[in-house]
């Protein structure tokens, strides 16, 4: 929703992805215009192939950044985790409540996460002053530790800098 883009799954029977599209692509473009957002057209398989593939970059995700079997991370993405970042925030109890975990359990995960995360900050604040960014571009909002590396190897480095840059200029440099 917040980047107005729409994904349609059409069955992969009876040629349902060329009705969607419509001739030259007239349906898609017309209902994108219609409703203003971006409209992606998947066929069933084309949906299921992306979801088995999203489940297992989560479950890598998590084994490597917490440390866990596999068992355990699929465990996590079938629970509809997608990010490490979510897991450190949610309610110690929301994990306790997924089968197979207690209380104990929830916490040592969601402090794993929250090990992890600091740990990968940490690295982006070296990076940061390695690369001269000024300590004043920390406190312009928005700018997280990876947009500063970002702007840093991209010779960004003051406050100044970051104000003579164009809109341009900064595209692509977001997460």
């Amino acid at each position: 929703e917040d980047r107005e883009r729409i994904e349609v799954v059409v069955p992969d029977t009876n040629n349902q992805l060329s009705l969607a599209i419509g001739r030259r692509g007239q349906n898609v473009r017309l209902a994108s215009q219609l409703t203003g957002w971006d409209i992606d057209i998947l066929t069933e398989q084309e949906e299921s192939e992306r979801r088995q593939a999203d489940f297992e970059n989560s479950t890598r995700v998590f084994m490597e950044a917490l440390n866990v079997d596999e068992v355990v991370g699929q465990l996590l993405a079938s629970e509809g985790f997608t990010s490490v970042e979510e897991l450190a925030m949610v309610d110690v109890k929301e994990l306790a409540g997924i089968e197979g975990f207690d209380e104990e359990t929830a916490t040592e995960l969601q402090t794993r996460a929250r090990e992890y995360l600091e740990q990968l900050e940490a690295e982006l604040e070296a990076k940061r002053k390695e690369l001269g960014v000024e300590d004043a571009m920390k406190d312009v909002p928005g700018i997280t530790g990876k947009m500063l590396v970002k702007l840093g190897e991209n010779d960004v480095k003051t406050v100044e800098d970051l104000a003579g840059c164009a809109t341009d200029d900064l595209v692509g440099w977001t997460e």
